[in-house]
């Protein structure tokens, strides 16, 4: 929440007022005062994906602006056979509107909702919708990886569009080249910055770690900001689905070990890689992950593994059994 609404509003003349200021131009009236528009605040509303995040950015905004910040008052609801119906209770013609919407589990539910609640903003004449997506579902399906199979984001991107969606806020995607399946401004955000400031408050003697080829970019980046150095799991593959071996490029033993990856679903790799680090010497393991889908058995494995924890982002709304996970941390 606080990086959401940090990053917001450092871009904040194009962001959030809706107003560029550095374009702005002064009109002096006969008794020769300036006169300076007046700029538009934002207004926030949000479906059921992950209110308590809204709700955080929200008071964020109205601790920094120094202007109350709410959430608009509507409802989403769900007809007897599963149709979403949305209704906006306030006037929002003229306004600037962020949908607060991550395409979490059930992703396609809160898809759904996103697309709707844009339409309802669009007839109701907002100015402009900017769809703030914390976690961007389906961003793992970027290309195709075998015949006759779809590039489900680019597609997620069109619908995007075609509801009505003038500007797309997310954080970490999948793969950075996602934003050009928009034909409209991303703002793609990260989470190393957070987790940069929570490394060096937990952690020294570091090694980072990336499970994959795939995420050295990104591993890359947080290993800078730390100044630590950086190591490589490396999986081959016999067949889709299962890894026929592991190796670790790098020298990681007598050091604690981050993991840095941007999902997390069913944590079978990452529990996997945690026990090869251990195996190759590593005095402790630990993970950092922007979004924890953790979906399926993955607490359970994240529980039972050798990682001594695992640290998440509030992009995706946390489940009782994350919260009461012993070895799964949520940073804000």
């Amino acid at each position: 929440a606080h990086l959401l609404c940090m990053s917001s509003l450092r871009d904040g003349r194009a962001v959030l007022s809706g107003v560029n200021t550095t374009n702005l131009t002064h009109s002096c009236c006969s008794q020769g005062t300036i006169r300076m528009p007046t700029l538009t605040e934002p207004k926030l509303i949000a479906g059921n994906a992950n209110p308590a995040l809204a709700k955080a950015i929200a008071r964020r905004m109205t601790m920094h602006r120094g202007v109350n910040i709410g959430l608009v008052d509507a409802r989403v609801e769900r007809f007897n056979d599963g149709e979403i119906f949305v209704e906006v209770f306030e006037n929002v013609r003229g306004e600037d509107m962020f949908i607060i919407q991550p395409t979490s589990n059930p992703a396609n539910d809160n898809l759904m909702e996103l697309l709707i609640m844009s339409d309802a903003l669009r007839r109701s004449s907002a100015q402009r919708i900017t769809a703030v997506l914390p976690y961007f579902g389906y961003a793992r399906q970027d290309r195709r990886t075998k015949a006759r199979t779809p590039i489900s984001a680019k597609m997620v991107a069109n619908m995007l569009v075609g509801a009505g969606i003038e500007r797309v806020l997310t954080m970490d995607l999948h793969a950075a080249q996602i934003q050009g399946f928009f034909d409209i401004p991303v703002d793609n955000l990260y989470a190393s910055p957070i987790f940069a400031l929570d490394i060096k408050t937990h952690f020294s003697d570091l090694m980072v770690v990336s499970p994959d080829v795939g995420g050295v970019a990104r591993a890359r980046e947080l290993a800078k900001r730390i100044e630590a150095p950086l190591s490589i799991v490396d999986k081959r593959r016999e067949k889709a689905g299962e890894v026929a071996e592991m190796t670790v490029i790098g020298n990681v033993e007598g050091k604690i070990c981050l993991i840095v990856d941007d999902i997390c679903d069913t944590a079978g790799t990452l529990c996997k890689a945690a026990e090869l680090l251990m195996t190759y010497g590593a005095k402790e393991v630990h993970a950092y992950i922007s979004h924890g889908v953790l979906s399926g058995p993955a607490v359970d494995r994240v529980t039972k593994s050798v990682m001594k924890s695992l640290v998440i982002t509030d992009t995706i709304a946390p489940t009782e059994e994350v919260k009461s996970a012993k070895n799964i941390r949520i940073v804000p």
